[in-house]
């Protein structure tokens, strides 16, 4: 199995500054969404470095690793990875007065051939699109998802909830924070959505699921995602990520996309 990857991000209509970070490498498999949080501009610093430094140091061992590694293999590398992004983003908050406080959602995953590894911390989500069927395959680490868990809240009235954003897990607020990996078998033609919560908490999941059946371009796909926000409202940064498994070798007009060249 193939991947072709694609992002989009925009900072909303009601921010001045985009506080997301996302990045991908085509030759491991790695995939990082963040959404940062914290004084001025702090929440980018926050983002930006988790998601840099997950990457790298997660890209590196894959490419040592390879496929032989098995899951339990990479889940524990993805763990420490994902430790030491903390204590990083942890420590700078606590040694820079600016960054005081900061500190950041994540979603990563690992595709490797028929396998996707998908961890996650706070509320940025992962969707999988198959069969025309749109599914949540991450659960928010927050307030909102608690009480909805508790059934003490209707999934309508989450809906409206003015507690969308308080999350109880977040990267670099403590010196440990624990990642939530699961497993997942991915088949020929799955998309895979990433995305920080401008998009989720502005539009509902049945939307969201139109675009994605289309047969258009991926590009064009989260240009349409980042701009079905924004008409919803546009109140927070928007960042999306795709995924789509493709079987066998591309041609090599795809395979010159992967690798942007």
């Amino acid at each position: 199995m193939m991947y072709e990857f694609c992002t989009q991000t925009h900072a909303g209509l009601l921010r001045e500054n985009n506080e997301d970070a996302v990045a991908f490498d085509v030759a491991s498999g790695v995939a990082v969404l963040a959404d940062g949080m914290g004084g001025y501009n702090a929440g980018e610093v926050a983002s930006s470095m988790a998601t840099a430094f997950i990457q790298t140091e997660l890209g590196r061992w894959l490419l040592d690793a390879g496929l032989q590694a098995n899951g339990k293999e990479v889940r524990r590398a993805m763990d420490i990875c994902v430790h030491n992004a903390n204590l990083a983003v942890f420590t700078a908050a606590n040694t820079h007065e600016e960054y005081v406080g900061m500190g950041t959602t994540l979603v990563v995953g690992v595709f490797q051939d028929s396998r996707l590894l998908v961890g996650h911390i706070g509320d940025s989500r992962c969707y999988r699109f198959r069969d025309n069927t749109l599914v949540q395959i991450t659960k928010d680490h927050s307030l909102l998802q608690e009480q909805l868990d508790a059934g003490l809240i209707t999934p309508a009235q989450a809906a409206v909830s003015t507690n969308k954003n308080l999350v109880t897990r977040a990267l670099g607020i403590e010196d440990a924070v624990m990642l939530e990996v699961h497993e997942h078998t991915v088949e020929e033609g799955d998309v895979y959505l990433m995305c920080s919560d401008g998009l989720s908490d502005m539009v509902d999941d049945v939307p969201i699921a139109r675009i994605m059946e289309t047969d258009a371009p991926l590009e064009q796909k989260a240009r349409q995602l980042i701009s079905i926000a924004n008409a919803h409202g546009g109140r927070d940064n928007i960042t999306v990520l795709l995924a789509h498994a493709v079987a066998g070798i591309p041609k090599r007009g795809l395979m010159s996309r992967l690798l942007g060249n």
